[in-house]
């Protein structure tokens, strides 16, 4: 019997790549996310998915997506948190010209997106999670380890750890495991903002690596898949790394 699969941030990057995994293997799949329009392209290209527009860093958004996947769907097998980003596909405020206005902007910026669109989301709809056998994943960072030049997204994703623990803890008597990716360089994402990565960059993160290798979309979403497997029944509270090594430096 198909698995019911939500995805927040389903229409781009990594969320994307889930879906079509999950699609694959026969699951019905719900594509969360601010742009219609994107969510309504990403629908087009995997068969039988189907999509809810909203902004999960709201509780209205968030209570929405619960009620649209409840009525469309029942229960929720499998529950993906790829939603994020560091913020710069964000319209810039007026207050950005004033230092301590542009901090306090980009710390509650990458809190609302990567950190509290997971936690509405998952509290709205874990009543609704299938019980037992059900699935909650979340999408970390190699920087919630490692530190970034981008501190507020690394401290956002590494938020995410603490909760998941704390949710395995409670959801687990119920025959659901609760588990955490961190990916690291991803290339093939909306992260850098679509402009051209400096290959100076790029070589040394690759560098970082021990597979010689940038990572993509799909490694992360295949270890989404196996997460969410039978296979893994007997595994949460976990941070698996997907990131070629790179978490343990060099």
């Amino acid at each position: 019997m198909a698995r019911t699969v939500v995805i927040s941030g389903g229409g781009t990057g990594i969320g994307f790549a889930a879906a079509e995994a999950f699609a694959a293997d026969g699951e019905q799949v719900v594509l969360l996310g601010r742009r219609e329009e994107v969510l309504a392209r990403a629908a087009e290209q995997i068969p039988g998915s189907r999509y809810c527009a909203v902004d999960l860093s709201e509780p209205r958004g968030a209570r929405e997506a619960a009620e649209f996947t409840e009525r469309e769907y029942g229960t929720v097998d499998v529950l993906v948190h790829s939603a994020g980003g560091n913020g710069r596909l964000e319209q810039r405020s007026a207050y950005d010209d004033d230092p301590l206005e542009a901090v306090a902007r980009d710390w509650t910026l990458n809190f609302r997106l990567n950190t509290l669109t997971a936690a509405l989301l998952t509290e709205a709809t874990r009543g609704h999670l299938a019980t037992p056998g059900g699935r909650v994943l979340f999408l970390s960072s190699i920087a919630a380890y490692r530190g970034s030049g981008l501190a507020p997204y690394a401290a956002a994703k590494a938020a995410l750890h603490p909760y998941a623990f704390k949710l395995a803890r409670e959801l687990g008597p119920r025959g659901i495991t609760v588990n955490v990716v961190a990916p690291g360089f991803v290339e093939e994402t909306e992260f850098f903002g679509g402009g051209d990565f400096p290959e100076e960059r790029r070589s040394a993160l690759v560098a970082e690596t021990a597979t010689g290798r940038i990572g993509h979309p799909g490694d992360v979403a295949q270890t989404l898949r196996w997460l969410a497997s039978s296979a893994a029944g007997h595994i949460t509270a976990q941070v698996i790394q997907v990131n070629g090594g790179a978490e343990r430096g060099h």
